[in-house]
């Protein structure tokens, strides 16, 4: 029995050779989220600024062209670091930052579910009503609409908007800001090579 543990770990050892393809999945995978969550405030920045400023439909949050700014470009160059593997470890404190100012500020209110859900532990008030809302939506879109044409990739959900997500793509930067980029395929690897004793 202790052979076989023993030789399963010496297996699982063996894995470190390609152990880099963890963060670069995570860098891969959190790119393109916050290359277009960036790149979309920027297209409409003006009303970027005015959602982040106002207070009757939007965060409330002071220095709304600053705040909206700095979202921004945190998330188009984090975007860019991530993909060319350069100072992962440093860009993952700002969007952190980012990740966690959206989910108190935008997320919170509507708890943990980011697509609702009628029940199960995370439902709320506010996802148990869904059940019903999604159900009327459904029977519209049978009556009235081409329903199997609609549904043929996927089936129709209301989006809560939970925290879920932001929670999620913290931790994962919490593990690159740990981890750091990883070896061969990215740019802070080589440099780290090249200057470092």
């Amino acid at each position: 029995m202790i052979h076989c543990i023993n030789k399963l770990q010496s297996m699982l050892d063996g894995t470190r050779s390609i152990d880099f393809l963890a963060p670069l999945a995570l860098r891969l995978y959190l790119a393109p989220i916050f290359w277009m969550a960036g790149s979309k405030k920027l297209a409409s920045f003006d009303s970027t600024v005015d959602w982040f400023g106002n207070t009757d439909y939007g965060l409330g949050l002071p220095f709304p062209y600053l705040m909206a700014g700095l979202a921004t470009w945190v998330e188009i160059v984090g975007a860019l670091l991530l993909v060319a593997g350069l100072a992962v470890r440093w860009i993952s404190i700002p969007l952190m930052v980012t990740m966690a100012v959206a989910a108190v500020t935008v997320h919170m209110k509507n708890g943990w579910l980011a697509i609702a859900e009628g029940d199960g532990f995370f439902s709320s008030e506010r996802t148990e009503g869904a059940i019903e809302r999604l159900s009327i939506a459904k029977d519209i879109l049978r009556e009235h609409g081409n329903y199997s044409w609609l549904t043929e990739n996927g089936s129709f959900v209301i989006l809560n908007n939970g925290i879920e997500f932001a929670a999620t793509y913290f931790i994962m930067l919490l593990a690159l800001f740990f981890i750091g980029a990883g070896k061969y395929l990215s740019l802070d690897f080589w440099l780290a090579k090249k200057f470092r004793r």
